[in-house]
């Protein structure tokens, strides 16, 4: 009862735009991770391993993705349970599969790059795509991933190290692994690694936190 009571709180805790919010950061990440993989030049280190490994193993790539994420939570529910949400089951569960709907649809429009330049502006498209994907699903803060918890978590169990070097850790072994297993590592995977950060920035201030702000306004305007 006090467990049903738990989740009953948790769920009311979050506000209807949260939820949006959330929702439209997975789902435009999904879409973000497909455009990566539609410019041939390298995804971010986690997906690009993912699909390395899906490959080399001959598993569709979303059904590895679920499979991979599982083990995954199973480490982040015992080691960093703080960091589990209803984002995290999102994330985890849909987000290979919706990464693979639309880089299908990429490929049934004949949007396959042939010229290197076009490769570019895909890339440059994939960069603006997932940082407004990030930044959604950051600011709901309503679960963290999988696999960003862990460098959450190892940065929590190894406090002296900055989390800057835990990412990295994590980060260059998915990139190590990617690579061994005959994935692209490339210009895309340096640009998801480094270059997000920036525009997820621009993002959070002019259009995330805005967009919850205005809810905690209309709310507290209700209230008086």
């Amino acid at each position: 009862m006090n467990v049903q009571h738990n989740f009953s709180a948790y769920f009311k805790g979050i506000s209807f735009r949260r939820y949006l919010l959330m929702l439209a950061g997975n789902l435009l990440i999904g879409v973000g991770i497909s455009i990566f993989k539609l410019s041939g030049l390298g995804n971010d280190p986690f997906s690009g391993m993912t699909m390395a490994l899906s490959d080399f193993l001959h598993i569709p790539y979303a059904h590895f993705w679920l499979l991979l994420n599982i083990v995954l939570f199973a480490i982040e529910f015992f080691a960093g349970r703080s960091f589990v949400g209803i984002g995290t089951i999102i994330n985890a569960c849909l987000l290979g599969y919706v990464s693979s709907f639309f880089y299908e649809v990429w490929l049934q429009m004949g949007l396959l790059p042939v010229e290197f330049w076009q490769q570019l502006v895909i890339v440059c498209i994939g960069v603006l795509v997932s940082s407004m994907g990030v930044s959604f699903y950051q600011t709901s803060n309503i679960g963290i991933s999988p696999y960003d918890s862990l460098s959450l978590i190892i940065n929590r169990r190894l406090p002296r190290v900055p989390y800057f070097w835990c990412r990295m850790s994590t980060d260059v072994l998915c990139a190590a692994i990617c690579y061994a297993a005959g994935g692209i590592v490339s210009l895309g995977t340096l640009i998801s690694a480094f270059g997000l950060a920036p525009l997820i920035h621009l993002s959070n201030k002019l259009v995330a936190v805005p967009l919850l702000a205005q809810k905690q306004t209309g709310a507290a305007e209700a209230a008086e």
